[in-house]
């Protein structure tokens, strides 16, 4: 499907590098993934072989160095791969973001050079695919209060607790892991760790069975005595958190990216529809009601993708992202469940059922609001940079 005429193209301006990025990735996207799109969805099974074939495409690795096998972009190019990908199917988009922005981006940005040698490249070529442990059953927003814990017993950390909603949860072989050294120090206390699922007392529990995003794989982890190489510590004991706020602020961007995708694919559909669809002698695009929708989509959509790659520039440059992709991602996501709910209202009847690609928009866009920090936490984040002194 084409894509729709103004997508802040005019406004955005992508070198040649990163439009090549965007038309391989989105050729792939149609002549892979959109036919597979409802057979995953329906089945709930993880894609690992488009997986496998994303990360030979160097999609798996886009931010790590070719020093370490990965594809050397920034987060320009990342964001346009997540957002291309949630265009046909934000499913596959949320585990890509998950691989490259979650647990590889932790270990590059904080690990030493041996962790570094050791996991990136297999991470990178999709050899082995990457999850990311924060959440716990009774700690979300408030990810400081966990529970999971790792105790140093000299060369080892013995870790035993239980993580939740975890992208990967079950495939993923390679994980970054948050646990709590010391808890007398509170959020100061917790470290991180980079484990294999072949560490003996560590395993998946359950998968989840979701309203959306259902190919994109969610499931818990369990420590039980899991014993870690204490050269597996990311960084030193007590640094385990604040790394873990500096890797969701680059996932806001990816969030953000996501959802402009998901509007995008919205918006498209939307058009392509209201010009076929005939009711009272005539398409329905002609009607000011319909006129207005589409408008307001596409204003939005605009202004998402301007914030999103304002962030991913920042990024790229080094600048404080904190405010800058709160933004991105609270805007965005929520323009995107407004597009998947003015879409399905634009198909009617039609939007409800699965033949459409509008009916799997709206199921999967609700995640955007909640993950990677929810619409509320970033409003919390705005607020505070606006009344600090």
């Amino acid at each position: 499907m084409e894509e729709t005429k103004t997508a802040a193209n005019f406004l955005i301006e992508f070198d040649e590098d990163q439009l090549a990025v965007k038309n391989t990735i989105r050729e792939f996207a149609e002549e892979v993934i959109k036919p597979a799109v409802m057979l995953y969805d329906e089945s709930q099974e993880f894609p690992i072989e488009i997986m496998k074939q994303l990360g030979e495409l160097g999609f798996l690795g886009i931010l790590v160095p070719e020093k370490y096998g990965g594809a050397g972009m920034g987060y320009v190019e990342y964001a346009i791969v997540v957002e291309e990908l949630a265009r046909v199917d934000p499913s596959i988009a949320l585990s890509v973001a998950a691989h490259n922005g979650l647990c590889t981006n932790h270990i590059l940005a904080f690990a030493n050079e041996e962790l570094k040698q050791k996991y990136l490249p297999d991470l990178a070529s999709a050899k082995k695919i990457g999850a990311w442990g924060l959440t716990e059953p009774s700690s979300g927003s408030d990810a400081g209060a966990m529970q999971t814990t790792a105790v140093n017993e000299g060369g080892y950390y013995i870790l035993n607790g239980t993580k939740n909603f975890i992208t990967h949860g079950k495939s993923g072989e390679t994980a970054v892991v948050m646990a709590i050294t010391d808890k007398s120090k509170g959020k100061k206390g917790i470290s991180a760790f980079v484990l294999e699922k072949s560490f003996a007392g560590f395993t998946s529990g359950k998968k989840e069975n979701k309203l959306g995003m259902r190919a994109s794989e969610t499931t818990q982890l369990i420590f039980d005595n899991c014993k870690v190489p204490a050269e597996n510590l990311i960084g030193y004991e007590g640094e385990g958190f604040s790394q873990a706020m500096k890797i969701l602020e680059g996932g806001r961007i990816s969030i953000a990216a996501l959802s402009a995708g998901l509007a995008a694919g919205c918006l498209e559909a939307s058009v392509a529809y209201s010009k076929n669809r005939k009711q009272f002698d005539k398409p329905i695009s002609e009607f000011q009601g319909i006129q207005f929708k589409l408008a307001d989509m596409e204003t939005e959509l605009t202004a998402a993708r301007l914030l999103t790659y304002k962030a991913a520039k920042m990024k790229d440059d080094g600048k404080d992202i904190a405010l800058a992709a709160s933004m991105a991602k609270l805007f965005a996501s929520e323009i995107a469940t407004k597009a998947a709910n003015e879409a399905v209202q634009i198909f009617g009847g039609y939007g409800f059922v699965k033949d459409y690609p509008v009916e799997k928009f709206y199921r999967d866009v609700k995640l955007l609001t909640i993950g990677e920090g929810t619409s509320e936490v970033q409003k919390i984040i705005i607020a505070r940079n606006q009344l600090q002194d």
